[in-house]
């Protein structure tokens, strides 16, 4: 059965959806993205996700599409029209659609899209085995914080990991990890702290990563914001990345390398069910 999806104030089977071939999205990747986990039907995280929405398009100077309540009541129209409890809800905006060119006008119209795509997000067998990663220059642009759909060079890494027989990817930059080709990564060291690195440009500032480390200090766990190398990581009693669609999930192995005993360790699991607890506590 086809999804019904949204696309510029009208809801369509996903079969119908068009969108212009002058958009810049698909032309220069001009657009920006956010995905929101849904459990049970409700949204997880959606504050954080919405408010990261804003402040992408603010930097591109891309005007929002609907308010804030009207973006809301789309998000909770979408479950209802698709059926789905359990998935994603992945949104779109594009600076809209005029003939190619490096410049643009100031007056178009924002292209907005959602979709929906069902999954089981609290039965993630990857939890329970944890992921290998493998290292590999940095080589997106400089803005990491604005969540744009300029993803290409994940993409790559991506299927190199694969070829290569892991999972993902540490991205490295003058000798630091910056983060994991699509979510952020953290390591605990065998004195016990939980190391991730500072908030900047080199990195999206995850929802999810703040969260955890917000749970992290209330259990009273030591915890710093700082650069690591792939030395200390590979060095770690416990390494993990997160992000919307994973939540906690464990690395297990680093460019072949086990981490720790090589499987997933405490405090990732710990932190993964305490991560669900309190987000559905707070779901909409």
């Amino acid at each position: 059965m086809s999804r019904i999806v949204y696309l510029n104030g009208q809801w369509l089977p996903e079969t119908e959806a068009r969108i212009s071939v002058f958009d810049r999205g698909f032309v220069f990747a001009d657009a920006i993205y956010e995905v929101t986990a849904v459990i049970g039907g409700k949204l997880i995280d959606y504050a954080g996700h919405s408010g990261r929405l804003k402040r992408s398009l603010a930097a591109l100077g891309i005007q929002a599409p609907v308010s804030d309540d009207e973006m809301l009541s789309l998000h909770r129209e979408i479950l209802t029209r698709n059926g789905m409890t359990d998935g994603l809800i992945y949104l779109q905006v594009s600076r809209g659609a005029e003939d190619r060119d490096f410049l643009f006008s100031d007056d178009l119209t924002p292209t907005f899209v959602m979709f929906t795509q069902s999954r089981p997000v609290l039965a993630n067998p990857k939890w329970q085995t944890g992921i290998s990663v493998i290292t590999m220059p940095e080589g997106r642009w400089v803005q990491r914080q604005i969540k744009t759909v300029q993803l290409l060079y994940s993409s790559l890494a991506k299927m190199e990991a694969r070829k290569q027989g892991a999972d993902d990817a540490f991205f490295v930059e003058d000798g630091f990890i910056t983060e994991a080709s699509s979510s952020n990564a953290h390591i605990v060291t065998k004195a016990g702290t939980l190391v991730t690195r500072d908030l900047s440009n080199a990195l999206l500032h995850g929802i999810t990563r703040g969260w955890v480390l917000d749970l992290a200090r209330r259990a009273g766990m030591a915890v710093e914001e700082r650069g690591f190398t792939p030395a200390e990581a590979k060095d770690a009693a416990e390494v993990f990345i997160t992000s919307a669609t994973n939540f906690v999930m464990p690395v297990v192995r680093i460019d072949g390398q086990p981490v720790g005993a090589g499987t997933p360790g405490p405090v990732s699991e710990t932190l993964r069910k305490r991560y669900i607890e309190d987000r559905l506590a707070s779901a909409i």
